[in-house]
């Protein structure tokens, strides 16, 4: 009897632990931009749509950003094109644009009916809905790289009367240039630009890896919080590179134009976003704006 009551003890003192948190964030909107892994392992997937669900319904006012760059190659190679990237970006023609489409709105639409088996109402959008999303071409070094947006302007219109009617919104990005010419976009710039536009309390980055190292060849440098001036200084001294280097730009750019704090996290663990936003510990990245300290019992 005494183990049980452990157990449930142990329960309640999770819970408590979340309560402060709850309370901080209660009605604020939380943007989660959802990629990596954690998009194509159904598990993973499945925990992850659980976590929001769960900080929905909880009070918090979440909005999903997705991407599908590995769905999108795959459906790429099902009809015998090859992926083809430069400096990291996909070279879209207009056929590879035409099953980016495709492919991230059956994504898109999938996410919508895992949120609404677990009760609770989605709708999934595009960067085209609403004029959320206006863009303009995107260069890579000079070099064309066929249908691909820099994002020029965000609409949050069609998110704020989604929000008000609590509804869980879901967008995949995908934009308009003024010429209503149709263009893929980069999730995580979707994602900064979006949680910038709606005045986030919180912009969290599941990823593949465990969060920013200052020296990504050993595991034991990982940074539990960075300041804006400790993520310059990173970036400055070299510290940071390859794939990592425009994540964290995006992040100090959110937090530049009002966003409190970023969160970088795996996204293979078992309900990262959880264990990140209601714990003490955290298990990720957390990028703070000037004069935002974590919270409670010694700060996270």
């Amino acid at each position: 009897m005494g183990t049980d009551m452990d157990k449930y003890l142990e329960k309640a003192e999770v819970l408590i632990e979340a309560l402060p948190y709850i309370q901080r964030f209660n009605r604020r909107i939380i943007v989660v931009k959802y990629g990596g892994s954690a998009m194509v392992d159904e598990t993973l997937k499945k925990q992850v749509i659980q976590d929001v669900t769960l900080l929905k319904l909880v009070g918090f006012k979440p909005i999903i950003v997705h991407g599908g760059g590995k769905e999108i190659s795959r459906w790429v190679g099902k009809v015998g094109m090859e992926p083809h990237f430069i400096n990291g970006l996909r070279v879209t023609d207009a056929d590879t644009m035409e099953i980016a489409e495709m492919v991230l709105n059956k994504v898109n639409k999938s996410l919508v009916q895992m949120v609404q088996e677990l009760g609770v109402k989605a709708v999934g959008i595009s960067g085209k809905d609403g004029g959320l999303l206006t863009v303009e071409k995107r260069y890579s070094d000079g070099q064309d790289i066929g249908f691909v947006g820099e994002i020029t302007d965000v609409n949050p219109k069609v998110l704020y009367d989604l929000l008000e009617k609590d509804f869980l919104p879901i967008v995949c990005p995908i934009g308009l240039d003024k010429a209503f010419n149709t263009y893929n976009i980069n999730a995580d710039d979707a994602a900064c630009a979006i949680a910038k536009a709606v005045n986030a309390e919180k912009l969290a980055f599941l990823t593949d890896i465990e969060g920013v190292y200052k020296d990504p060849e050993d595991k034991s440098t990982l940074i539990s919080e960075l300041t804006i001036d400790d993520a310059h200084a990173l970036i400055d001294e070299g510290f940071i590179g390859g794939g990592m280097l425009p994540k964290l730009n995006n992040c100090i750019d959110a937090i530049d134009n009002g966003v409190s704090r970023v969160h970088i996290m795996d996204g293979r663990i078992p309900h990262c976003l959880l264990l990140e936003i209601f714990t003490n510990r955290g298990i990720g990245t957390a990028i703070l704006s000037k004069g935002e300290g974590r919270y409670y019992n010694g700060d996270k």
